[in-house]
């Protein structure tokens, strides 16, 4: 081996001598830089790069830092050799020529050595893992993180808003996202392990700054998804199996955003680690409530922490754990000069604009999984998983009873716990069996301290106010059970099919066996086809269901709109997939996919009272039905991407908690298909970025045609767009060393859009969408 490496050098030599003649060795002001990866794309970290002139002699060394990437300064013009040398890969080398006031770039990837390091013997295994998942007859989007590390805002993007990059996502207020016109319904799994979600809120329960690669999967999901199907995150953090090495980083501007963060990772012998934090501040923590752009009271502080450590028990086995908390406060923003509704011990005024109204959210999960194979036909993983997620919203005691009649502490809280084994056996080149289970218990608590008036035929009889308390806790059950087939009719025909049972056991019980089954035709080798069919079973979330007795309110300024409270039912949905992606050259690739599901019991949420905590509900029967374009352009300096969505999700008739709505709205909704409140006609997103030398330029947009507003949805809000760019230089600066330097400005436009208006079903209040702002960040690797 060593003899082939000496001659192909000596070869590149030849030929960068043919091309250059000579090459003088005085200094001079071109540069060479660079990245230097794996095989899989991965930056290599402490690789030794070495130019060489045409007649062997060195003009300059240097190594890679944590990012992969290099430089050497001051190279007089001419063609290079670039020799690149690491531990546990074969030796690489690329041609470079530099012109005078130049800077010359180049990427070598590095093959593998012979030898079974840990990191390969960790890549088989990541193999095996993928292997459990498999995705015959969905629809995949894939982010990996350079893709993020070339976003506007980088590792600062907050993950719903790396998720507006994939098609079919529309953007909605208070973080949240929706998925091909459903609402929330997202599953979230760490290293292929499902993590319970947590009680909706305001914050980000996963800092970007964790990913390797981050999948959405929707459509006709395999058997093995199951409870949340309207899209599948599957997130595969980062492990420090690609050296050792760390970063530190600042990033703050606009609206008193102050950020810092750091990671480190590595490998010691057997057991690998990664560890990553972050602490933040912003004073737009949550969407405005006008569109000034300058909200009242809406200081947030957020912090982060995520933790992976793993360990090889033996080439073909390793024991893996994950951890991870997200701990946030808010400020809930005010609109000044609205007047008072209520009158308190003889008290009628109060100014709107100094509400104090607070909400806390903490978000703890952990998993501990054992992974194996045989390298050869037998791949499985059996995780333990916990999670504890808890919100408080806290109102101002006297403004919210003067302007509501209603002053309300909501806390909800719920740890869940459970196991979770996937198992993949390769019976023969034709067939690849699957099978798993899947069970978890929750333990949901509410507690409730609600300050109300008395009223008589629903006029405040008195000013003075008396609280009603409630508190529950719910023991909730679910369970899941699949096995399939991954059936390799030929080399283009491939047939998944499988059956997957779930039963749940919490406030109502219920069962279901659904038959899944996919196929992809792969009809030439850049064409390939997909088609499947569902069958979902949608438990509504127990963390938000606190048990209501209507009645208790009765002749209070927090009396129900209607006495009738149907306990919410799971969802029952029949779902149809069928797409076509084509790859026009080796660097674009095109794509349609189109959808339809028909739900029994479609379940949704919206904000009822005064606590910004979302509430289920079910309506009869839905439909959602849509179409997506996809367009991907990708090579060495150059990536881009587009979307773009139409979709329709209407429900009829609610069948369960109806005392949160209007008399005059059941009864339409009863006899009318109503647009969902997040759906959405038009979504779109955009994006690109440039590298040249050490710089790259980057930009993205996202826009919609609006959510739903007015009278039981009958209208929705105006057109936005959104346009962000960021300019990203990779410094090499005597003493500091390598640092990422970047600038950024959000919504460029300046265009105050609106997300909601407070109308519509299960809407609170208005929110506006950031104005026009301007970030500066810095990364030090090391």
């Amino acid at each position: 081996m060593k003899r082939r490496t000496l001659f192909s050098h000596a070869a590149l030599l030849l030929f960068a001598q043919a091309l250059a003649g000579h090459v003088d060795a005085a200094p001079g002001d071109a540069s060479v830089g660079g990245l230097v990866t794996d095989s899989l794309g991965k930056p290599v970290a402490g690789a030794n790069v070495v130019l060489q002139t045409a007649t062997g002699a060195s003009a300059g060394t240097t190594k890679t830092d944590a990012g992969g990437h290099f430089s050497v300064q001051d190279v007089a013009p001419g063609t290079y050799a670039i020799v690149v040398t690491a531990t546990g890969f074969a030796s690489g080398s690329s041609i470079a020529t530099t012109s005078p006031g130049t800077a010359s770039s180049v990427t070598v990837a590095l093959a593998e050595s012979d030898a079974i390091d840990v990191r390969v013997t960790a890549q088989r295994l990541d193999q095996a893992r993928n292997g459990l998942s498999p995705e015959t007859g969905s629809s995949v989007y894939r982010i990996t993180s350079a893709d993020i590390h070339n976003m506007p805002q980088g590792e600062a993007t907050p993950l719903n808003q790396v998720l507006l990059q994939a098609p079919g996502v529309a953007q909605d207020s208070y973080g949240m996202v929706h998925v091909r016109g459903e609402h929330a319904n997202l599953q979230y799994r760490i290293n292929g392990i499902m993590i319970p979600e947590p009680i909706s809120g305001f914050g980000q329960s996963f800092d970007t700054r964790i990913i390797e690669q981050v999948d959405l999967l929707t459509g006709a999901l395999p058997a093995q998804y199951g409870l949340r199907t309207a899209g599948i995150v599957d997130i595969q953090t980062k492990s420090g199996e690609a050296g050792n090495g760390g970063t530190l980083g600042v990033y703050g501007g606009s609206h008193g955003t102050a950020q810092t963060s750091g990671d480190v990772y590595g490998t010691e012998g057997a057991l690998s680690y990664f560890f990553s934090g972050s602490a933040g501040v912003n004073d737009l923590g949550i969407e405005a409530p006008t569109s000034n752009g300058s909200p009242l009271h809406d200081h947030t502080r957020q912090g982060n922490a995520f933790g992976y450590m793993s360990y090889l028990i033996n080439p073909l086995t390793r024991v893996s754990v994950v951890f991870g908390t997200a701990s946030n406060q808010f400020e809930i923003p005010n609109t000044p000069g609205q007047p008072t509704q209520f009158v308190l011990n003889g008290r009628t005024n109060f100014d709107s604009a100094a509400l104090n109204e607070t909400q806390s959210e903490l978000n703890n999960f952990a998993t501990v999984s054992l992974q194996g194979t045989n390298g050869d036909k037998l791949d499985y993983q059996i995780a333990y998983f916990t999670r504890y997620t808890r919100t408080q919203f806290n109102p101002d005691p006297i403004g919210d009873l003067l302007f509501n009649g209603v002053a309300s502490q909501d806390f909800r809280s719920n740890w869940a716990n459970g196991l979770q084994g996937d198992t993949t056996y390769r019976l023969n080149s034709s067939h690849t069996l699957r099978a798993g289970v899947y069970f978890e218990q929750d333990r949901a608590v509410a507690n409730d301290s609600v300050s109300v008036f008395p009223t008589v035929d629903g006029a405040q009889s008195s000013d003075q106010p008396f609280t009603i308390n409630s508190a529950s806790t719910t023991i909730g059950r679910l369970f899941g059970v699949y096995v399939q087939d991954e059936w390799k009719v030929n080399d283009k025909l491939i047939i998944n099919y499988g059956l997957r049972y779930d039963k749940m056991s919490e406030v109502v019980d219920a069962s279901q066996l659904s038959p899944r089954i996919g196929v992809v035709y792969k009809a030439t080798p850049s064409t390939a086809l997909h088609a499947g069919y569902a069958r979902y079973f949608t438990p509504p979330p127990l963390e938000l269901i606190a048990p209501t007795t209507v009645a208790q309110f009765n002749n209070t300024t927090n009396q129900a709109a209607s006495p009738q409270n149907s306990p919410v039912q799971p969802e029952r949905s029949h779902y149809f997939d069928v797409g076509v992606t084509q790859r026009v050259t080796s660097a674009v690739t095109v794509g349609v996919d189109a959808y339809y599901k028909k739900a029994t019991d479609l379940l949704d949420e919206g904000q009822f009272g005064t606590a910004l905590i979302n509430t289920p509900f079910n309506y009869q029967t839905g439909h959602d039905y849509g179409v997506e374009l996809t367009a991907n352009y990708k090579d060495e300096h150059f990536s881009a991407y587009a979307n773009l969505a139409l979709s329709r999700a209407t429900g009829e008739n609610i069948v369960s908690g109806q005392f949160n709505f209007s008399p005059d709205e059941l009864a339409y909704i009863e006899s009318h298909p109503v647009n969902l409140d997040h759906d959405q006609l038009i979504t779109g997103s955009a994006g690109v970025a440039y590298t040249f030398a050490r710089t790259t330029y980057s930009a993205d947009t996202t826009f919609g045609s609006g959510l739903r507003s007015g009278f039981a949805n009958t209208d929705h809000v105006p057109f936005y767009v959104n346009i962000n760019l960021a300019v990203i230089h990779h410094f090499q600066a005597p003493l500091v060393g390598n640092f990422d330097g970047r600038l950024v400005v959000v919504n460029l436009l300046n265009r105050a859009y609106e997300l909601r208006d407070g109308s519509g079903i299960g809407v609170g209040a208005p929110q506006f969408a950031p104005t026009r702002a301007f970030y500066a960040g810095i990364t030090k690797y090391f």
